[in-house]
């Protein structure tokens, strides 16, 4: 049985704004195995988020197979509250936008043998606020204040 720990992030800079997800991948032994951020558009905060955690199902399912994830465990941790109680059935999701990207997380998440879903303080998600950042950064050039 694989075991993965995702730290993932989704953060857009105005709300709705230029936006970026982040996505940290350890094992189950906390060593880091892929991490990347990707500019995504003009979005939310929370499609963000989603994002960030659909692609974060993906990476796993598509570098480590398709077989492989049906014999696979998976701890999504984010800041997110939101997403979090949305994906654990907690939350209602009432903004039809939000609901497209559930179904969305739904279908990546049945191809795995388990997927949890763990909210974890800021602090602890830095690596994928990291990456988020980066791209960010990346895509609109840093803003320096003068």
């Amino acid at each position: 049985m694989n075991k993965f720990i995702v730290y993932t992030d989704g953060g857009a800079r105005g709300n709705p704004g230029p936006a970026a997800i982040g996505v940290v991948i350890k094992n189950e032994k906390g060593q880091t195995l892929k991490e990347y951020g990707e500019y995504i558009g003009e979005t939310t905060n929370n499609e963000a988020e989603y994002r960030a955690a659909i692609s974060a199902l993906k990476k796993i399912k598509s570098a480590w197979g398709k077989e492989s994830a049906k014999r696979t465990k998976v701890l999504v941790c984010a800041d997110s509250e939101l997403l979090v109680k949305q994906a654990s059935g907690q939350y209602k999701i009432e903004h039809p936008k939000i609901q497209q990207f559930f179904l969305e997380l739904w279908n990546a998440k049945v191809d795995f043998a388990e997927v949890l879903f763990k909210a974890v303080p800021r602090e602890q998600n830095k690596e994928a606020d990291r990456m988020v950042n980066q791209a960010l950064d990346q895509k609109l050039g840093a803003r320096s204040l003068l």
